[in-house]
């Protein structure tokens, strides 16, 4: 009764299938020819950093390597990872995104900064508007900020001149003005305003 349900058992695993193939005529055996499908293969991009991506260029502004040139109220966009970029010139809108990005704008006015992620850090000749969201930012100012909107932790703004507003929301931010800081809502413990 045993020996039953031991062979029943076997019955249920897979068997490998084995084809033989009719030897060749001239008495000497061929080697068969199998047709192997060549995998796709799509190169991998090389490892390190990758070029910023600079968006909303148009064909006559200038973009050299990791420069870029803002027209009087152009809008400019700036994303990646472990890069260093500069820009010059008066841009109405600056978008940074990213991690471990360095923007030097200290040839640049900006009407509008919006910096997005973690360990990114800009210094700027002058900022009318600045919003940060993220971690571990540095933004300098050569000149004043009209207001500053700070979303997250351990980030600092500075200003030579001064800061008209600030809104503060997360822990351990600093935010400093040579010429002092105007109005300020602040969220959170360990922010220093002043």
């Amino acid at each position: 009764m045993v020996l039953v349900a031991v062979i029943a058992g076997c019955a249920f695993m897979p068997q490998p299938t084995v084809t033989r193939l009719p030897p060749a005529a001239s008495g000497a055996a061929a080697a068969p020819t199998v047709t192997i499908p060549s995998p796709s293969v799509v190169p991998a991009s090389p490892s390190g950093t990758s070029a910023p991506i600079v968006s909303s260029a148009p064909s006559d502004v200038p973009v050299a390597g990791d420069v870029v040139v803002c027209a009087d109220g152009e809008s400019r966009s700036i994303s990646g990872s472990e890069q260093s970029v500069r820009v010059e010139g008066s841009c109405a809108q600056l978008s940074v995104s990213g991690s471990a990005l360095t923007v030097d704008a200290t040839a640049a006015r900006i009407g509008s900064l919006a910096v997005a992620g973690d360990r990114v850090r800009v210094g700027a000749a002058e900022i009318e508007k600045l919003s940060v969201q993220g971690n571990d930012a540095t933004v300098a100012s050569a000149a004043t900020i009209g207001s500053v909107d700070l979303s997250g932790d351990r980030t600092r703004v500075t200003a030579a001149g001064a800061i008209s507003s600030v809104a503060v929301r997360g822990q351990d931010n600093t935010v400093s003005a040579g010429g002092g800081v105007g109005d300020s809502v602040i969220e959170g413990r360990g922010n220093q305003v002043g």
